[in-house]
């Protein structure tokens, strides 16, 4: 299974020629259907938020941003109800600089970028495959045995380990499909 992460900012053509015997599918909010939802921004509903029993979140990047805490603010639930995947993003100077992640609603763990990483996104995003996106996971992976395949994403970070930039969850569903999901030791 031959997938290759590339970013949607790239022009397709150029992919294209680069990559001719490549299925090109975009990942992204910007994707068309089935593959926006796997979009982390996609509202699929349910998703558990850790050590945080009965309260789940619409996305998963709804759940990231919820759970961040800054120098002048802390967790924001109301992250957790958007499902129009606009105005999830949290920043801004107002806020101060980011602590971490929270580790659930009431918890006074606060986890630093890679453990949050790890112990927040990875599980949320996997729980989304696992439970919201299978007929689509097996659609990819009939895809994929058949041809090579590029994904494309905002972000190309394919190293969990690398807190640098963004990770790209077209990385994730790579690691999915191939069966060598992240670990905290990898």
């Amino acid at each position: 299974m031959h997938i290759i992460i590339e970013s949607r900012r790239k022009k397709l053509d150029s992919i294209q020629k680069a990559r001719p015997e490549t299925l090109i599918i975009d990942m992204t909010s910007k994707g068309p259907e089935p593959w926006v939802r796997f979009s982390p921004l996609y509202p699929h509903g349910g998703i558990p938020i850790p050590n945080t029993p009965d309260q789940t979140a619409w996305s998963v990047e709804g759940l990231w941003q919820g759970l961040k805490v800054f120098e002048r603010e802390d967790i924001d639930p109301r992250k957790w109800l958007i499902t129009d995947m606009s105005h999830i993003k949290r920043g801004g100077k107002r806020r101060g600089a980011i602590l971490g992640h929270r580790f659930g609603v009431n918890s006074s763990i606060l986890l630093d970028y890679r453990q949050a990483r790890l112990l927040i996104y990875l599980p949320a995003y996997k729980w989304v495959l696992e439970h919201r996106l299978q007929p689509e996971v097996a659609l990819l992976r009939r895809l994929a045995t058949a041809q090579p395949l590029v994904l494309l994403d905002y972000q190309t970070n394919t190293n969990v380990n690398d807190t640098s930039r963004p990770l790209s969850h077209a990385a994730l569903i790579r690691y999915y499909l191939q069966d060598s999901w992240p670990t905290d030791d990898t």
